[in-house]
């Protein structure tokens, strides 16, 4: 492993017993009325500008525009600059040196690195390792999501994939999906595995999707050589979420068309799309974007390397090797997972893809809400929502994060 750093202007403090977080998220009601006000907001309904704010707890209480503002015991002067609601990543492995397979106290400072870029809530994916440690660590997981409400749960990108599409997942652990393991993973993760990435082409996929979607997890569609037909038809059995796209599947084909334009044609599907401008060039974005408005959600897909130095790393069993900023498996040309965060995702849509800002926010708040199931309480600055905002400066850059309405950063 290089040096762990922890990431700078992060502090971490104690929250709910012995999990830490980057600042603690109140337990206790808190009745304190703050004030949010001279935005420009942006979200997935688009920009209001002199726009304010009222929150109270963990809960956004009312939103207007104008100078006229409701009382409030503390304000916020927001000056004119982007207020966009909180980051949510559905697929990220860790930060700031750590991954998700390590502690409780490493996984803390890895959510501290991603939430001091704007990610408010978080999905903490597992790689492919036997299933004994994918057990103890969906565990942990579920351990700090009961604790930790930006935590929302675990997502399993192994071990049920192609081994020809294997990736920077290591191949001795893959397995085909039997019911009797997907039941365990399940009971394991005691409600909170949120979305699993399957190989429909596997033997016994289909029922697997079957047991999962009546178990209400998400199922996504990855590290496959499944054909657009037998794509189509795990959509249509439950399969709700892409992953990665065009990463660990076939390209687009015009006799071929595969997972891709399975995905594209089906308005149910969400899009996973990591934007970094190496495992996806910005004129295939820009098509993704074009090709399913309102369907595209941006991840970090994010190894331990994201917020912290070049160097040498693991991810699961095998070695990275990270070299100005980019992770390769270690001697190969294979991408292992990425160091991106949020808000440099956000950049790269709104600066090299030139989709609309309002698509590129949309696509890190309400479209990875809605693949979850959490569009009536995630991803606006609507009444009724959670807290979670994000003040960034005219270029984009993180200013502030507040989540569940603490002041994070």
């Amino acid at each position: 492993m290089g040096a762990r750093r922890s990431p700078t202007n992060v502090r971490p403090t104690s929250y709910a017993g012995d999990v830490t977080t980057s600042e603690p998220i109140a337990v206790e009601p808190d009745t304190t009325r703050i004030l949010f006000y001279g935005a420009r907001k942006l979200d997935a309904n688009g920009q209001v500008d002199d726009f304010w704010m009222l929150v109270q707890g963990d809960s956004i209480m009312a939103t207007g525009v104008g100078p006229q503002h409701p009382r409030s015991d503390r304000t916020v002067d927001v000056a004119g600059r982007w207020l966009v609601p909180g980051f949510i990543d559905l697929h990220s492995h860790g930060g700031g040196g750590h991954s998700h397979e390590e502690t409780v106290d490493d996984i803390a400072v890895a959510l501290a690195t991603h939430r001091a870029h704007g990610t408010t809530r978080s999905v903490l994916s597992l790689v492919a390792n036997p299933m004994n440690q994918l057990i103890a660590s969906l565990g942990v997981i579920a351990d700090l999501a009961h604790r930790d409400p930006l935590v929302l749960g675990s997502h399993l990108e192994g071990p049920f994939l192609s081994r020809d599409k294997h990736g920077a997942h290591n191949p001795a652990y893959l397995r085909e999906p039997f019911t009797y393991d997907v039941e365990e993973l399940i009971g394991a993760a005691r409600g909170t595995l949120r979305h699993i990435t399957v190989a429909p082409e596997l033997p016994n996929a289909l029922e697997a999707i079957d047991v999962l979607v009546e178990n209400e997890v998400t199922v996504s569609i990855g590290h496959t050589e499944a054909t657009f037909e037998q794509t189509t038809e795990a959509f249509d059995r439950g399969a709700r979420i892409l992953t990665h796209a065009f990463n660990a599947m076939p390209g687009i084909h015009h006799r071929a068309p595969g997972p891709v334009v399975a995905a594209f044609d089906d308005e149910r599907v969400t899009i996973e799309l990591v934007l970094d401008g190496v495992h996806v060039h910005p004129a295939v974005a820009a098509m993704t974007f074009a090709a399913a408005p309102g369907r595209v959600a941006l991840i970090t897909d994010a190894m331990a390397a994201a917020g912290a130095s070049d160097g040498d790393y693991r991810l699961g069993s095998l070695n990275v090797s990270v070299r100005e900023g980019r992770a390769l498996l270690s001697g190969t040309s294979t991408i292992a997972g990425s160091t991106l965060t949020q808000d440099v995702a956000l950049r790269c849509a709104v600066e090299s893809t030139g989709i609309p800002a309002r698509d590129a926010v949309a696509a890190l708040t309400l479209v990875p809400a809605r693949a979850l199931g959490l569009e009536r309480r995630h991803g606006l600055l609507s009444p009724g929502f959670a807290a979670d905002a994000v003040l960034l400066d005219h270029d984009w850059r993180v200013e502030s994060v507040w989540a569940a309405g603490a002041l994070i950063l």
